[in-house]
């Protein structure tokens, strides 16, 4: 070994260590039973944050309950620092994961004094189950995705319900200024009427009594946005999770091409090394002969 290989030689090996430990680390935190255990702690904690807001619960078993919480929390950081050591400075690059620092990092601020309303956010580690379980990661992206759609439904809607708002104004302000004696009076019983909430009994037939023409504005109101346009959120997140799902699809065949064409590319290179051993094989044998 000469003298300019052995310093970097000495150099390098202090980091082999390291490297085993965080490749260790890194198969232990991606193995499916470590989602799944996570998964299990953070839906017994969500059940434990629950119980402490009873006091029969806190009379009962409050030692307990609070324990199960303390443990908790330390399983969340110990689960934290062996994802930031198998990932290191990417542990950032996933939005996901800063989700989950976040929530954790706020369950560290002390609940007492001037952080005391941090107590009642403990419950948003129940939120980390986005994080852990694919199906719900799934349904918050296409959310995601949806929402630049979602931007110009809510543009329309919002429109509607403006348009809609002044007409009732002038239209039974005289008459019921409870609920429609302004703009905004207008728009908070037309919320109300979309969301079908006592819309009949409650707002229509009464005014009804009065205009008994009223409900060729209603019907028509009712059919425009809660038959209507609010179907279209619905329609643009099917369209989002179904996008998410080829998206998916195309991925997993694009990783199962891949294989398949390494395997096959090493079948063939092991088939030419066989064909020229034997050939190899076959001179030797020739020259032996007499």
């Amino acid at each position: 070994m000469d003298a300019a290989t052995k310093p970097a030689l000495l150099k390098a090996a202090p980091t082999n260590p390291w490297r085993r430990l965080r490749n260790a680390v890194r198969r232990l935190v991606e193995r499916p039973a470590f989602g799944r255990f996570v998964s299990v702690v953070i839906a017994i904690n969500a059940v434990t944050l629950g119980l402490e807001t009873s006091p029969t619960a806190m009379s009962l078993a409050g030692g307990v309950l609070v324990a199960i919480d303390r443990t908790a929390l330390a399983i969340f950081v110990i689960e934290i620092a062996l994802k930031l050591i198998a990932h290191g400075p990417r542990f950032f690059r996933s939005g996901w994961n800063v989700f989950d620092f976040v929530i954790v990092g706020i369950a560290l601020v002390p609940s007492a004094g001037a952080f005391s309303v941090l107590r009642a956010l403990r419950i948003l580690r129940a939120l980390r189950l986005m994080s852990v379980v694919p199906q719900m990661r799934a349904v918050v992206g296409a959310l995601l995705n949806a929402l630049p759609g979602m931007g110009a439904i809510v543009a329309v809607l919002a429109l509607i319900f403006y348009i809609a708002s002044v007409m009732a104004t002038k239209l039974f302000a005289a008459t019921f200024p409870a609920w429609f004696g302004t703009v905004g009076a207008s728009m908070f019983s037309l919320f109300q009427i979309m969301t079908l909430e006592s819309w009949s009994m409650g707002i229509v037939r009464p005014v009804m009594e009065t205009h008994s023409w009223a409900w060729a504005f209603f019907v028509p109101f009712i059919i425009v946005t809660s038959f209507t346009v609010l179907n279209l959120f619905i329609a643009l997140i099917v369209n989002s999770l179904q996008a998410i799902h080829d998206a998916e699809n195309r991925e997993h065949i694009e990783h199962v091409e891949a294989v398949v064409k390494t395997d096959h590319q090493e079948l063939l290179t092991q088939m030419q090394a066989l064909r020229n051993e034997v050939r190899d094989l076959r001179a030797a044998l020739s020259k032996t002969e007499p």
